[in-house]
């Protein structure tokens, strides 16, 4: 098989949305076996998205193990930052799962009338087909529209302490 190339465009949102993903396959001690490259496509397939982390020291031998995932697996590399690899597969259920979550997002305020975010009818008159009244607007007197301001006496107090020095 071969590795999954995305645009750069593609990377940065995934990479965006990896941040605040748990860690999805730990690798134990004896690195990358057969039986981990199995778990880790059973986790592309439920997730599309996932977390590796690598306790190895090693960088190069870390690199290396990124890049059998990706060959051997058909995924994307997305970020490598120190022992955490986040890798990429388009799969059919991650993707269901996505759009079920938009579509209930989009839904949502249109069923809930009290949910945040509900709109209001167009016309003055609400659901139940009462006029609605427009706010009250706040009276301004004065000169020239302005609000009057409460006068206050311009007289400063003087404190004991200033009366006597």
């Amino acid at each position: 098989m071969t590795e999954l190339i995305l645009e750069r465009a593609q990377r940065l949102e995934l990479r965006a949305e990896a941040h605040h993903l748990p860690v999805t396959v730990l690798l134990g001690s004896q690195g990358l076996t057969d039986a981990v490259l199995k778990e880790i496509d059973r986790a592309l397939d439920d997730h599309g998205l996932i977390k590796i982390h690598v306790p190895s020291d090693d960088r190069e031998e870390r690199v290396e193990m990124y890049h059998t995932i990706a060959e051997n697996l058909n995924a994307a590399r997305i970020q490598m930052i120190g022992k955490m690899l986040v890798m990429f597969r388009p799969s059919e259920k991650a993707e269901k799962e996505k759009e079920r979550a938009e579509d209930l997002l989009r839904n949502a305020p249109s069923r809930d009338p009290g949910a945040k975010g509900a709109r209001r009818p167009a016309s003055k008159e609400d659901a139940k087909g009462a006029a609605r009244k427009a706010p009250a607007k706040k009276k301004l007197t004065g000169k020239h529209g302005q609000r009057k301001i409460n006068a206050k006496s311009k007289t400063r107090r003087v404190t004991k302490k200033a009366a006597l020095s």
